[in-house]
C-alpha cells in the first residue's frame, strides 16, 4: 500500500512516497539522492510524538502513518545532531509583518 510522508527541514518541505513496510534506512537513502547529506548524517523524528526513528525498524513498526510529518536533522561538526528548527508559515508571516513588509 502506497504512502507519503513529510520530512521537514526549516522552511523545505520533502514528501515521500514509501511503503509502510520501508525502513527508516530506506527512507534516509531516498532523502540522500536529494539532499546530498550522508545517511549517517541524518536523524528522522516522528514531529507528532518527538521520537528519534530507528533506522532498522519500518515505518509501520514505529507506527509511521500516511501523512505524517517528520522532522529531518542533521549530525553537526560535534558528533551531535542539531536540534529540530521547522519554520511554519505563521512564524514566517509574523517575522515579515514585524520587519513593516
Amino acid at each position: 500500500m502506497a504512502m507519503h510522508i513529510r520530512v521537514k527541514r526549516n522552511k523545505t518541505t520533502y514528501f515521500v512516497q514509501c511503503d509502510p513496510t520501508h525502513t527508516i534506512l530506506d527512507i534516509k537513502q531516498k532523502l540522500h539522492t536529494l539532499i546530498d547529506q550522508p545517511v549517517n548524517d541524518q536523524r528522522l523524528i516522528l514531529s507528532a510524538t518527538g521520537e528519534v526513528l530507528d533506522d532498522s525498524k519500518t515505518l509501520a513498526d514505529q507506527k509511521v502513518e500516511n501523512d505524517a510529518v517528520v522532522a529531518l536533522t542533521f549530525r553537526k561538526d560535534d558528533r551531535d545532531f542539531e536540534d529540530v528548527n521547522i519554520i511554519q508559515p505563521d512564524d514566517f508571516y509574523n517575522a515579515r509583518d514585524a520587519d513593516g513588509f
